[in-house]
């Protein structure tokens, strides 16, 4: 069977377009990067344009990259970045150059106003949505009308990042249950819009797109979009869905309590139930999953990989030059540095909350740091806390999981630093739990979206097949006396979080 799949994931630095035949095997992959945007405090926006374009260059570069007869090209899907916000007309007209994409806090004031009417814990109970609720769509849909009611007059409906480009390239108007459920007015357990959410929210049903499955085919290319993309018009577009699910889909989580760790940027760990995880002191955050009748639910910190890159720029930069000159990856020469030194680092701790709390961690205004620090460290002690202190304040989120779910006894990982054995060694024995690092790296997005194509387009008949997709590298299991040592270690860490809450919350209150 020759039939192919293009699958895309819609990011928040750009967009992969990643080309899969009927078997769920990568063929080939692009990227194109699209810019944010940061016009005042808080604000974070992209151009819908921009990932239109992105969508369209991708697109032909993999179609001339692979060679691919585009008759083969049979449907495809989108895992889109979360939260979005794109306002359109009744033609269809964008009414906003630029949109709040989900990391956008603009919306404080809109939250605090709702809040006037809603119990927030109520609230976070109904939706699961544990980001800081100025995150949330219908609060940045509220900024609208506040902040410049000549574009909220204008609006038909307000759409998601993927069903805004769906939209572009069928004319279907939809999202799905997994994207909804981030909108701020969504009804995990009821599987709808809140009724008794948008009454207080003061807006009309309306303006938020119709719910429909991932796997729907809500469409075929119209003769524009087939032109732009250099692809057929009966190439088929499922709805596709939310990054955290598409992504949650490709790790394996397919099964009541398995659970993954994505450890890029940032990192979460997420497990897949039936039931969502909610707690409205720890605030777990949920989504609608894109296997039907699941959820996934997550805890996660703000900073991981973002942090160790801080390490190595600045405190490494002469690795950065060896890297470069002996043509080898840089945090290869940083992890065997690491393994100079001893477990525990020596007495050294680091707090690697560089870009504030999560949900899961004291404040929101906690910040990193050594802790412990004398004259006998060396640069190996300072990258092996760094590795360490990242696992730990993970598992300490972990916690929460574990107290609301039965989790499998192993975790599969994903994201740029599964990369690396000796890491993946020290988050089994942090987290007591089997570490499996699969074929499947960084393309767990792509091969959700993928999945949701191929089922909705009939080419497989459930996701069943992605068990057999994923091919085992390598397992790390936890060592019984390490595990025990970071067991001793939590508690001291947690004081060290703890403490950093309170510098940070002290700080900001002096510079505000």
């Amino acid at each position: 069977m020759n039939t192919k799949i293009i699958a895309y994931d819609l990011g928040t630095g750009g967009n992969k377009a990643s080309l899969y035949n009927a078997d769920g095997v990568c063929l080939s992959s692009t990227f194109y990067s699209y810019e944010t945007l940061y016009p005042g405090s808080g604000m974070h926006e992209q151009r819908p344009s921009d990932w239109w374009d992105s969508m369209v260059g991708s697109t032909r570069e993999l179609i001339a990259k692979t060679g691919v007869n585009v008759e083969e090209i049979e449907g495809l899907a989108i895992s889109g970045h979360s939260l979005g916000v794109v306002p359109i007309d009744r033609e269809g007209n964008l009414l906003r150059e630029s949109v709040p994409i989900w990391s956008d806090s603009r919306a404080g004031r809109q939250a605090e106003r709702f809040f006037e009417k809603v119990n927030e814990d109520q609230w976070y109970m109904t939706t699961g949505n544990g980001f800081p609720a100025r995150l949330y769509s219908v609060f940045k849909i509220l900024w609208y009308q506040d902040n410049e009611p000549e574009v909220f007059q204008k609006i038909f409906k307000v759409l998601g990042t993927k069903d805004y480009i769906n939209f572009r390239l069928t004319g279907a108007i939809n999202t799905d249950y997994s994207y909804a459920s981030g909108c701020g007015v969504y009804d995990l357990v009821g599987w709808q819009y809140s009724p008794e959410l948008l009454a207080a929210s003061g807006l009309d049903a309306a303006i938020f797109p119709e719910i429909v499955p991932s796997t729907e085919i809500i469409g075929t290319l119209t003769p524009q979009a087939a032109e732009s993309l250099g692809l057929g018009q009966s190439v088929k577009v499922a709805c596709g869905g939310v990054d955290n699910s598409c992504m949650a889909l490709g790790a394996r989580n397919t099964e009541r309590g398995r659970v993954y760790l994505s450890l890029g940027s940032s990192a979460w760990i997420a497990v897949s139930d039936e039931k969502p995880v909610l707690d409205a002191v720890s605030r777990p955050f949920v989504f609608t999953h894109v296997v039907p009748g699941m959820f996934t639910s997550a805890v996660s910190i703000f900073s991981a990989g973002n942090s160790f890159r801080w390490l190595r720029d600045t405190l490494f930069p002469d690795l950065i030059e060896e890297a470069r000159e002996s043509n080898q990856n840089v945090y290869d020469l940083m992890t065997k540095l690491a393994g100079e030194s001893t477990l525990g680092a020596n007495r050294l701790l680091f707090n690697p909350s560089l870009a504030g709390g999560s949900s899961q961690e004291p404040s929101a205004n906690i910040r990193g740091a050594f802790s412990g620090l004398d004259l006998g460290h060396t640069r190996a002690d300072l990258v092996r806390a760094g590795m360490e202190g990242i696992a730990i304040n993970l598992g300490l989120a972990l916690k929460v999981l574990k107290d609301f779910s039965n989790l499998s006894d192993e975790m599969v990982i994903v994201g740029g630093g599964s990369n690396s054995e000796f890491w993946r060694q020290i988050f089994a024995d942090v987290f007591g739990i089997k570490m499996i690092k699969t074929n499947i790296g960084e393309e767990a997005g792509s091969l959700g979206a993928a999945a949701i194509a191929a089922v909705g387009c009939g080419i497989w008949e459930n996701f069943s097949k992605i068990d057999a997709i994923h091919q085992v590298e390598s397992v790390s299991i936890p060592v019984k006396e390490n595990h025990e040592f970071y067991q001793q270690i939590e508690p001291i860490f947690d004081v060290l979080r703890k403490s950093q809450a309170e510098i940070g919350e002290r700080l900001d209150q002096l510079f505000p």
